[in-house]
């Protein structure tokens, strides 16, 4: 479930397939392969330890080695059709195979197929009560299917069985957020990141809570980390817009809110802070263009009609502004901001025109 949390955004990373050839040139001894595949692995290398798993596979199909290491590889990649494909093996090589049934309800978990899932994973620990992977399964399905409590505590157990595991501290800290529990989260979620600094998932947990804390210096930070690792990644451009308007930092505001409007072109929280960037850097035309888009995206929208108004009114243009706010308040003739802004720029308008009368019928006052 490290991935997947019912009350949170989450984000899937696309599935990566190996790329590189197995070297059958220089042929290696099982020996060999298998130092070749542990190291592969040891360095997360997944799809050169693919290659050499596998090759062991093909030589001995029984060799339950190099069937978990496949799976292991497998689970790092995402490629959950060939997990299953793997689990399959192990359990037909070892048909009480514990970890072949905690893989194969790994991979049933992550193709949706959740009752299955329950079942093998059920299995796996009636086997092996002690066995990391099937606690980190429990935890995910319960987290699914939002029992909190059970997930809270399947995690902990996961966590006690295999403490070097970025994941189990991630479903950790996804149960405790649930609870609103949310120093103790970040906490998880840090921890998970010593382990698995490129986890773009975990990453949006991070900033997602400390933009609950209000600790928008330190989402600036984690967003960076985000982005520079997966540029164009829509929540943690989201959090960044957030971060950025409420520090007031409306330059580097107006290039984010850009690069979301990129992503996410019809999206109105980017448009309006778009908007907001160029009101707060006093550049009132162009916030009056994006007003434009915004109302195009909106048309009912009271507070924008409202907005629009009241950028009007700061570039002098007060007849504008007027008709404006007459249009919010024909949306809701009680909003009390289009009502102030109508007076303000009726009483400007009339202003202007007595003293437009005044300097033509006598030049010199």
């Amino acid at each position: 479930m490290e991935e997947n949390t019912p009350k949170v955004n989450t984000f899937n990373q696309p599935e990566q397939q190996p790329t590189h050839k197995y070297p059958g040139e220089n042929k290696l001894t099982p020996d060999q392969l298998r130092q070749q595949a542990q190291e592969q692995l040891q360095a997360q290398n997944w799809s050169q330890a693919i290659l050499y798993f596998s090759e062991l596979s093909k030589q001995n199909e029984e060799d339950k080695e190099a069937l978990i290491g496949l799976a292991t590889a497998l689970d790092a990649m995402g490629d959950y059709e060939a997990l299953l494909e793997t689990a399959r093996r192990m359990l037909e090589a070892a048909l009480n195979s514990a970890q072949g049934l905690a893989f194969k309800a790994r991979a049933l978990q992550k193709l949706e197929r959740i009752s299955e899932a329950t079942i093998a994973n059920d299995q796996a620990l009636l086997l092996d009560t002690n066995l990391p992977l099937a606690w980190l399964n429990r935890s995910g399905l319960q987290l699914l299917q939002q029992r909190f409590p059970e997930a809270l505590r399947s995690a902990q157990r996961a966590v006690t069985l295999a403490p070097d595991d970025a994941r189990a501290w991630a479903n950790q800290g996804i149960a405790l957020l649930n609870f609103n529990r949310l120093n103790e989260a970040l906490e998880n979620f840090s921890k998970a990141l010593e382990l698995d600094p490129q986890n773009l998932f975990v990453l949006q947990m991070k900033g997602e809570i400390l933009c609950r804390l209000g600790r928008m210096q330190e989402v600036i930070a984690v967003t960076r980390e985000a982005l520079l690792m997966h540029p164009g990644h829509t929540p943690s451009l989201i959090q960044a817009v957030q971060a950025l308007r409420s520090l007031e930092m409306y330059d580097a505001l107006k290039e984010v809110a850009r690069e979301l409007i990129a992503q996410v072109p019809d999206n109105l929280f980017a448009w309006e802070n778009y908007m907001r960037a160029w009101r707060g850097l006093g550049l009132y035309e162009e916030a009056d263009e994006t007003l434009d888009q915004l109302l195009q995206l909106d048309p009912d929208s009271v507070r924008f009609w409202t907005l629009k108004a009241d950028t009007l009114f700061r570039l002098e243009r007060y007849r504008e502004a007027a008709r404006c706010s007459e249009h919010a308040l024909r949306l809701d003739m009680e909003y009390a901001p289009a009502l102030r802004l109508r007076e303000k720029a009726l009483k400007q308008m009339y202003q202007k025109r007595e003293k437009a009368v005044l300097h033509t019928v006598n030049p010199q006052a």
